[in-house]
């Protein structure tokens, strides 16, 4: 049976103390869902959650924690049985004007109660379930921060360029590159920080250029830094973007990322479902490091010493 692909998105919101959430209605079907739509051909889950959002609702919108995945039978176009599989994030709203696209003809925005009532599919109130859930614990405002490794750089054995930093993305590195802009967007990444060394800086090079902003150079994170003085300023610095509660994106190299990922692990909150599986993503990383080009999509709650690893998303480009 073949399956169809759709992303969506729960916004949220709080009003007078309540959690508020929004959801659709819409007409073809007479039916109350979360805002939601087909992957494009090659598109990232992420980045057809947020532009769907766009498309449907007119409202820009930033991922924040992955929400329950569902799946159910439909009709694809020929008429046939299909599975389609849905993956959900809640998301803050962060510009748009409303304007509804002609699958949808209403927009609201109700309390958890209401929410339960007007939904129209038992299956979609597994995400309410989640976000109330979150709200309740503490967790559902979230940062994201970003592990990424540089993408497919010239092998050392084909660089004629003398010094190893130097070395610079091939073509399938630019193409992971420029794959990082939209899923970079989606989480709303303002700060960008990486190695000093060229394949590194050209990872995100394309993201910083989309949004007009500065890549921040840290020669700690380089292969030949870590090398001479291990990782205690590579440490600092993931400790530095706990403080800085930013929504951030921060490269390096192979070698260093256990040393940049292993102070999450003590960050990951203490139970529930996601923090197992953060935990057990986190341990999977440290174990057989990152693919070149991946990223490594920390959902945090909290600032410094409170700031606690709710859940890990793990994206190849």
């Amino acid at each position: 049976m073949p399956n169809i692909r759709a992303a969506g998105t729960v916004p949220w919101r709080h009003r007078a103390g309540a959690l508020e959430v929004a959801l659709v209605h819409r007409p073809k079907y007479d039916d109350w869902s979360w805002t939601k739509g087909k992957l494009d051909a090659d598109e990232l889950w992420q980045v057809a959650a947020v532009r769907e959002t766009l498309e449907e609702t007119g409202l820009h919108v930033r991922l924040g924690m992955p929400l329950p995945p569902t799946a159910y039978r439909v009709l694809d176009r020929t008429g046939h049985p299909a599975t389609k599989q849905v993956r959900y994030w809640a998301a803050t709203v962060v510009g748009g004007v409303g304007s509804l696209e002609n699958e949808i003809d209403e927009v609201v925005w109700l309390d958890v109660a209401g929410t339960h009532d007007r939904l129209d599919y038992a299956h979609d109130r597994q995400q309410l379930r989640a976000i109330q859930r979150a709200d309740l614990g503490g967790t559902l405002a979230t940062w994201p921060l970003i592990v990424v490794r540089h993408g497919r750089a010239v092998p050392r054995s084909a660089y004629k360029g003398g010094r190893d930093w130097l070395r610079p993305l091939n073509a399938v590195g630019e193409r992971q590159a420029h794959a990082l802009v939209p899923l970079l967007a989606a989480y709303g990444v303002s700060a960008l920080y990486s190695s000093t060394s060229e394949r590194c800086v050209a990872t995100l090079v394309p993201y910083a250029q989309s949004i007009g902003t500065e890549i921040e150079l840290r020669q700690q994170l380089s292969e030949e830094s870590f090398a001479r003085k291990g990782g205690h300023r590579v440490v600092k610095t993931m400790e530095h973007l706990l403080d800085a509660a930013e929504a951030v994106a921060i490269c390096g190299h192979g070698p260093v990322l256990p040393t940049m990922i292993k102070p999450l692990l003590a960050r990951v909150a203490a139970d529930g479902d996601l923090a197992v599986s953060a935990r057990a993503a986190i341990t999977a990383a440290l174990d057989l490091n990152l693919e070149k080009g991946e990223a490594f999509v920390c959902h945090v709650a909290g600032s410094g010493a409170e700031a606690k690893v709710v859940a890990v998303e793990r994206i190849p480009t």
